[in-house]
């Protein structure tokens, strides 16, 4: 037995669902038709490689399913969460980086006037929507995108039916889906939650119709950035020319905001965030000091280059080489999607097709040395620079052969 499967067996004893993060799973990672000996545990990350508990390393494209961006264990960050550490990361008040931390992300983020820090995605999401509930005395959301595992938009085992029922999701970009729900609302709508980019950028139509129905009928408009922010710019979507002048009413962050350590803010209006003063809302490390300080590392990193102008420049040259090796091999029906900074792999056929197809690529792209992710997204970072184009042109080169005489063997 590898060492890779005898750790996932003993994860499978006593771990629930074999890891508590949902989406590194083995299933979530790999799909159920891959090898079994793949690797689920690591023991070091650095730059953009991982070595896992059998030894080996492999260039990371997942890049912690997008929480860093500047790399793993970036010696600014890592420097400055030892110094917070050391001097007491979490006390009964509340650490005064907290307040500047705060100051900064009003500074850069257009729709900023007050800041909420929290500890993860979902709950900021959650946190923002209970903000609109609380401001505008309303329950129905109206929701497009991915928001989280909270019960709040969820359906699914464990989930009551009541839970979400004031939840109503729309497909993206689908401007007469959204106007339709809205209608349905009618007087109870209290907010529109959107991801700006789902796979691809928005139609300035889609954003200019969520704002109108939300000034229309009073409704906050919160923008997910999670995703989004540090990595297109670092005040997120709504700071970009492809945001047009649409500011949302809220919007959230998380991810790349502290390079992986755990911190998510939400911010906007001051009206509208003055709501946290009635709506309880509370997490016990939701300000502890080492993850704002990883934060403050990012900011002055983003405060002396343009590091969102480099991830795309990363992406872009991460892109071409996958282009490359995917036309060298003449693989039929696999798309690169997304944009530069967060793109993915999407494998044709029926569902079952598909999913042998990307197991296949996954499996031979990891053997030839490169962590792909499945499905959405993979994401560049600083340490995604030319030294690791060679490695990947020869793992996809690799996976897309794999695929291709997959294809052959089952005569497509």
């Amino acid at each position: 037995m590898s060492a890779s499967d005898d750790w996932r067996r003993r994860a499978s004893a006593v771990v629930a669902a074999d890891a508590s993060t949902g989406s590194k799973r083995p299933m979530a990672l790999y799909g159920p038709t891959s090898d079994e000996g793949a690797p689920v545990h690591y023991v070091r990350a650095s730059g953009c490689r991982v070595t896992t508990v059998d030894g080996r390393t492999l260039v990371d494209l997942t890049s912690a399913l997008g929480s860093v961006a500047l790399g793993y264990a970036e010696p600014e960050v890592t420097q400055r969460v030892h110094e917070a550490a050391a001097a007491g990361h979490v006390a009964g008040l509340t650490h005064a980086s907290e307040v500047t931390l705060a100051e900064r992300l009003v500074d850069l983020i257009p729709c900023a006037d007050r800041v909420l820090f929290l500890k993860t995605g979902a709950e900021a999401v959650a946190a923002a929507v209970r903000l609109a509930r609380a401001y505008t005395g309303r329950d129905v959301v109206v929701g497009s995108g991915y928001f989280g595992w909270l019960d709040w938009w969820s359906t699914g085992p464990g989930v009551t039916a009541g839970a979400s029922a004031d939840f109503v999701g729309v497909p993206f970009d689908d401007v007469p889906a959204l106007e339709a729900a809205v209608d349905a609302a009618s007087g109870r709508l209290a907010a529109i939650v959107l991801e700006p980019v789902v796979e691809r950028l928005p139609s300035a139509t889609w954003l200019r119709a969520a704002r109108r129905l939300c000034d229309r009928s009073g409704a906050v408009l919160v923008f997910d950035e999670v995703k989004t922010g540090c990595r297109l710019h670092v005040g997120g979507f709504q700071a970009t020319g492809d945001a047009g002048d649409v500011v949302p009413d809220l919007a959230t962050f998380g991810k790349a905001l502290a390079n992986g350590y755990p911190l998510a803010a939400v911010v906007g209006r001051r009206d509208v965030m003055a709501a946290a003063r009635r709506a309880w809302i509370s997490s016990t490390l939701a300000s502890e000091a080492t993850a704002l300080a990883a934060a403050h590392a990012v900011l002055d990193r983003h405060a002396r280059e343009d590091v969102c102008a480099r991830l795309r420049l990363h992406g872009e040259a991460l892109c071409d080489t996958v282009r490359e090796a995917m036309a060298e091999c003449a693989v039929r029906e696999v798309t690169l999607m997304g944009l530069p900074q967060m793109w993915f792999l999407r494998f044709g056929g029926d569902a079952d097709v598909s999913t042998r197809r990307e197991a296949r690529f996954l499996d031979a792209t990891r053997a030839a040395g490169v962590l792909f992710k499945r499905g959405a997204y993979n994401y560049p970072t600083l340490a995604h620079d030319a030294t690791i184009d060679d490695a990947v042109a020869r793992a996809a080169h690799v996976g897309f052969a794999a695929v291709r005489q997959l294809d052959d063997s089952e005569g497509r």
